[in-house]
């Protein structure tokens, strides 16, 4: 029988991309963990993990476990909330802009439910200063947002993104101009960043689209209208990133991306969405799971 304490060792190794993080994410040493992985390995009679430079990265066993081990975390959890008086059975709303769904929330999702798979969650999308306030009228639980859209509520780093220049893959609306430009309203940081990055740099530009909505910006970009402003994380296949040699200034302020959270005493469930927001940042910290640090 494999046993589920190691494998849920091995899974945080993967999703945090380091044994120093899994560790912490499974509160124990990172000797421990190193321990957890020999005796797995032992009792497998296959390396999981494989040397790649001063790292290691997943062998092809390891790859092939990841998904078994899931399942069986999964079903563990799920066993254990239908008998448990102590299981998640609650309700939690999450709220994240447009920008930050596409990217985070599978990932937070996947996570919440294989955590608690009997809680609810609900998800509000909108602007963050919007989601703060309705955070702060007790209207949201928890909201990721970005930090300087924050305002006096008390903020919780979770991860740094670079802003990038983005365009679309199939044509170059950055070779215009006035270079056309697809961002938020006004109120936006990063656009009030990126439009004096540009009058700094003495390029003209001109508002081709402007909304709140990432469905309607979208489109305008990857049909190669207009340029736009993302952070790394959030920039899909369909774009290409454009920089300094694309003619546009280097975007050296990075986001800050972090928590606000209700001021009424939170949930079991919103302590539960907290934690796993906190992992999911720590993953994004430690890089691509196929480079693991030792």
């Amino acid at each position: 029988m494999l046993d589920t304490d190691q494998l849920r060792s091995f899974l945080a190794i993967v999703d945090t991309g380091s044994f120093t993080r899994a560790a912490e994410r499974v509160n124990k040493t990172q000797s421990a963990v190193s321990m957890h992985m020999r005796r797995l390995e032992a009792q497998l009679g296959r390396a999981l993990f494989v040397k790649q430079g001063r790292g290691v990265r997943l062998s092809q066993d390891g790859e092939t476990l990841v998904d078994f081990a899931r399942q069986m975390l999964r079903l563990e959890a799920g066993a254990l909330a239908a008998v448990s008086d102590k299981a998640l059975a609650g309700r939690v709303t999450l709220g994240l802009p447009d920008d930050y769904a596409e990217w985070l929330l599978p990932a937070i999702v996947r996570q919440f439910v294989r955590l608690h798979p009997l809680a609810e969650l609900s998800i509000i999308c909108d602007t963050s200063n919007i989601l703060v306030k309705r955070v702060g009228a007790q209207e949201i639980d928890l909201a990721v947002v970005t930090s300087s859209l924050a305002g006096n509520a008390p903020f919780e780093p979770v991860l740094e993104q670079p802003l990038v220049w983005v365009a679309s893959k199939l044509c170059s609306p950055h070779e215009r101009r006035p270079l056309p430009l697809a961002l938020d309203g006004p109120a936006c940081a990063w656009r009030q960043y990126a439009l004096a990055t540009l009058e700094a740099a003495g390029i003209p530009y001109r508002m081709l689209v402007v909304s709140r909505s990432r469905a309607a910006i979208a489109p305008i970009v990857e049909a190669g209208l207009a340029v736009t402003v993302l952070p790394q994380g959030s920039v899909g296949e369909e774009y290409r990133v454009l920089g300094e040699a694309d003619g546009l200034p280097r975007l050296v302020r990075p986001t800050r991306i972090g928590m606000v959270r209700s001021p009424a005493a939170p949930t079991r469930e919103a302590k539960a969405l907290a934690e796993v927001i906190r992992g999911l940042g720590a993953a994004q910290r430690g890089g691509a799971v196929a480079a693991l640090a030792a």
